[in-house]
């Protein structure tokens, strides 16, 4: 039984961690340039960010109704018009900001962890 809840534990605290950093982590794909949901997705699957849909579509809406993020309208020749999106100056400025406090944070953890496992 202990097993059972140490995994449910760990699997919970590790989608939070996920969670917390996949903002940042759809900005830095968008930093790069336009990209619509389906590329977005694909980026996060290659880098083993294991997202669903469902997960990133809202994500998408609420940066744009924060005026983080804009799209555009393209046709496509294989399907439907896609939505491509990218940052607007908003955006560029908040990626820099979380990119600034994601090296504070990455700092931070890895001055405990390392004090802890030195002593």
């Amino acid at each position: 039984m202990y097993q059972i809840e140490l995994k449910m534990n760990v699997e919970n605290t590790q989608a939070q961690m996920r969670k917390g950093v996949l903002e940042y982590c759809i900005l830095g794909i968008l930093h790069q340039g336009e990209a619509y949901p389906s590329e977005i997705l694909d980026k996060l699957r290659n880098a083993q960010l294991l997202v669903v849909e469902g997960t990133v579509y809202p994500l998408l809406t609420r940066l744009k109704n924060l005026e983080v993020l804009t799209y555009r309208w393209e046709e496509s020749t294989s399907g439907p018009p896609r939505k491509y999106y990218k940052m607007t100056q908003k955006g560029q400025d908040f990626y820099l900001e979380l990119a600034r406090t994601w090296q504070e944070l990455q700092q931070a953890v890895e001055q405990i962890n390392q004090k802890k496992n030195h002593e």
